[in-house]
């Protein structure tokens, strides 16, 4: 399976199966829309006469030959040979945990898929005694797992501080014990953030996510106080604080478009100019008619991605330089293949945990009773469904076994599958589309960072 199109100047031929991304010229584009294997030793006469009317012979032989020894070196139109491994995709070690440590927030986002906070179960904060359980449930459940990842999450998890403080010390009690070690990271608004909570971020946290939309009037459109204020000119200047204090450790500022700024590239830039350099602007979860995308805005999204990248690479030519987290692919090892055929580690390496100590698959399974994995404090566990999610890859995703992008999504999003087309197996169209879009413009950046900028 071979995917092909022109974006930026470039034809470009993505090999599926092994991954092999060709710049090709017009003859090679158009020549690869005639022929598949297995190749003959001369082109067909059908193709070469059909092909001549903008080509001489002699070069469409040429290039079909090439083509045909790129195929015996198994970089195009390459074997799939990957569905052999999803036997290997078993129930695995709980690695990750996303602890919902408040089920409550000061905002009232419009676009919030947790119901502005409370995942519409009511609004309630985690006992430290949840938390050390969660801590347990983690060390038992990760077996021969050396490094565990815990996010701590919410609602607004600063609401609960002191908790978050507990858990921390408590989990870093354990670790030469259990021979373990922890990774942990925490999403917040920034509205509680002060010069303590700073500094303990920093120190222990390995990965902070500063949610922010953009512009002022975009952020405070959507990110509202109970009073229907915006928080803009709250969290701006404690986010700046907190990144020159980070030094090496990751963060990334976090923003969600909707239908109502299709312009995302100036809230992009409009982070990047405040001083940001891990920037991530991520279309809206929801239904609602106010704001949610539908497949009419698609188009819209498909150029602002482009536009996207295009000012990018004009802003990296003149030196400057930051992370768009869509655009970051690895097209020079990539993930293992078990990774690439289940992307999404939620229900079986990875688990979310609510204040009441239930068990969900990830963060946005939280409050769909149907996908209640246990609980931690009653010390149940669902094996099954854990096991149900481990065989959720893309060669038990019907849409995903003939997609050209299987391998880089892996199968996309289990939850946003379940609520929009009632099965976690379904792929959501809409999510699959800008998935691909993304893949495209991100190739194209990686050609133009080797090539430069393509002749005319």
């Amino acid at each position: 399976m071979i995917h092909k199109y022109k974006l930026g100047g470039f034809n470009i031929v993505l090999d599926v199966n092994s991954g092999g991304v060709h710049i090709v010229d017009e003859l090679t584009y158009d020549l690869l829309d005639n022929i598949q294997p297995p190749f003959e030793e001369e082109c067909p006469a059908n193709v070469v006469e059909k092909l001549s009317r903008s080509y001489s012979p002699e070069d469409i032989e040429s290039c079909y030959q090439e083509i045909a020894e790129l195929n015996r070196d198994g970089i195009l139109f390459s074997e799939d040979d990957y569905e052999k491994y999803a036997k290997y995709s078993v129930a695995s070690p709980v690695k990750a945990m996303c602890l919902n440590i408040a089920h409550d927030c000061q905002l009232r986002c419009k676009y919030c898929f947790a119901s502005t906070g409370d995942f519409g179960k009511g609004r309630k904060l985690m006992s430290f005694e949840t938390g050390k359980h969660a801590i347990d449930f983690l060390l038992e459940k990760s077996l021969d797992r050396e490094n565990l990842e815990l996010d701590f999450f919410g609602g607004e998890p600063l609401m609960n501080f002191g908790v978050v403080k507990q858990i921390v010390e408590y989990a870093r009690s354990r670790e030469e014990e259990f021979g373990k070690k922890f990774r942990f990271t925490i999403t917040t608004n920034g509205l509680l953030l002060d010069d303590e909570k700073i500094d303990f971020i920093n120190r222990e946290m390995s990965n902070v996510v500063l949610s922010i939309d953009g512009r002022k009037e975009v952020n405070d459109r959507m990110r509202v106080l109970p009073n229907g204020k915006g928080c803009y000119d709250i969290i701006l200047p404690k986010y700046k604080k907190l990144v020159e204090g980070r030094g090496d450790k990751e963060y990334y500022v976090r923003g969600t478009f909707t239908k109502r700024n299709l312009d995302f590239t100036e809230d992009v830039f409009s982070l990047y100019e405040a001083g940001f350099d891990q920037i991530s602007i991520e279309p809206v979860v929801g239904d609602s008619d106010e704001y949610a995308l539908t497949v009419e805005e698609l188009p819209a999204v498909f150029k602002e991605y482009e536009k996207l990248a295009e000012r990018i690479l004009e802003n990296e030519k003149k030196g400057g330089k930051f992370n768009f987290f869509h655009f970051m692919i690895d097209l020079d090892q990539g993930p293992c293949a078990i990774k690439r055929l289940r992307g999404c580690g939620c229900g079986n390496d990875y688990v979310a945990i609510t204040p009441d100590g239930d068990i969900y698959p990830c963060h946005q399974f939280v409050g769909i009773d149907e996908y209640k994995m246990g609980n931690i404090d009653e010390g149940t566990f669902n094996n099954e469904m854990k096991m149900d999610f481990a065989k959720a890859h893309v060669y038990s995703k019907p849409e995903c076994r003939e997609c050209w992008a299987k391998f880089y999504c892996s199968g996309g999003c289990n939850a946003n599958n379940y609520q929009y087309n009632g099965d976690i197996r379904s792929a959501y169209k809409l999510s699959c589309e800008l998935e691909k879009k993304r893949l495209e413009v991100a190739i194209m950046m990686k050609a133009f960072r080797i090539y430069g900028e393509p002749e005319d």
